[in-house]
């Protein structure tokens, strides 16, 4: 029996080589990587929105919040796999002014911090982290925007009770400096963020250190997104999922190899992968089902406290059809 063909959109990132390149080649399966131009937000965005809405394509990069999301509206339109192309701390995506009078998380209760969306995978992780810090997330005066541009859509979003959306015409990192806002957290850099010069800077300076903290004390280390496949595909060919699942596996180990051998893509990775395998584990990356167990729970609980979802949606709801399959 022919391998099925299986396209996905992903963004590009380089722990995903091995599949890219075919050295690591899902059982029954001839997969099509399609990916956005190397370090491009925009680009990735792009990847996410295919996986969702191009008929060409068999699914791909999604986010883990619009999963939950839709599985609390009955949607079971994709199929999600316990396999997470991006992860991210939070205490790095806190910014303020050069000079600011705010150095901790704490400092952030009755201020107003701009976020870029509500309801996003990071903002869901943001306000779990700020509790680990112990900072009521409800204690902070919300203001939702785009970071460095203006809404492009036209219409603010549709926000809880208690959050506000930026004045039309007006970006986050403006408000900052203006000084109508004492902080905001952003994935990206923002444009005018400068370590030395500002004007935008780093509320935590050791970042690393306060996220490792947080992994201590939560073991999470939050995913943003995961892999979708639309149903139709898995309801065709049903060891799809797994084999999918199996493949991301073997990529993470071969990249892994590659990093641990072959430890010369920057200066000091070789000291970077000692400490982060000592806290982590050699299998860091954390693909599969059981692997990710606590951390997807975690994250569904915090989008329920959050009042994003209707109840509280359990993993193995979360990956229904990886069990059935």
């Amino acid at each position: 029996m022919a391998d099925i063909e299986v396209t996905l959109t992903i963004g590009n990132y380089a722990r995903l080589m091995p599949l890219i390149t075919g050295e690591v080649k899902p059982e029954g399966i001839a997969l099509r990587i399609i990916t956005s131009d190397a370090g491009s937000w925009p680009g990735r965005a792009e990847m996410l929105r295919r996986a969702m809405q191009d008929p060409e394509v068999q699914g791909g990069e999604g986010s883990v919040a619009q999963h939950l999301y839709r599985i609390d509206k009955g949607d079971r339109s994709h199929v999600g796999l316990p396999v997470y192309p991006m992860r991210n701390f939070g205490a790095r995506d806190i910014y303020v002014c050069q000079g600011s009078r705010l150095h901790a998380v704490a400092d952030l209760a009755g201020k107003r911090v701009g976020m870029y969306s509500y309801t996003a995978s990071g903002s869901v992780w943001y306000r779990h982290f700020m509790r680990h810090a112990g900072l009521d997330p409800a204690a902070v005066q919300w203001v939702i925007g785009n970071v460095d541009s203006a809404w492009s859509t036209g219409a603010a979003p549709v926000l809880p009770p208690g959050v506000e959306a930026a004045p039309a015409g007006r970006a986050l990192s403006e408000m900052l400096i203006a000084g109508e806002l004492d902080a905001m957290f952003s994935p990206p850099l923002p444009l005018k963020y400068d370590p030395v010069a500002g004007p935008i800077v780093r509320l935590i300076g050791d970042y690393r250190a306060t996220e490792q903290d947080y992994y201590r004390a939560s073991r999470c280390w939050p995913q943003q997104h995961l892999l979708i496949i639309r149903r139709a595909l898995w309801e065709a060919h049903r060891f799809v999922a797994r084999s999918l699942v199996d493949a991301f596996v073997r990529c993470d180990v071969a990249f892994n190899a590659s990093l641990r051998h072959f430890p010369y893509a920057t200066p000091w990775l070789e000291v970077e992968m000692e400490g982060v395998n000592a806290l982590m584990g050699a299998d860091f990356y954390g693909t599969g089902l059981e692997r990710t167990r606590h951390e997807i729970d975690t994250f569904a609980a915090e989008a329920h406290r959050s009042g994003l979802t209707s109840r509280r949606v359990g993993v193995d709801e979360y990956f229904a059809e990886l069990l059935a399959g």
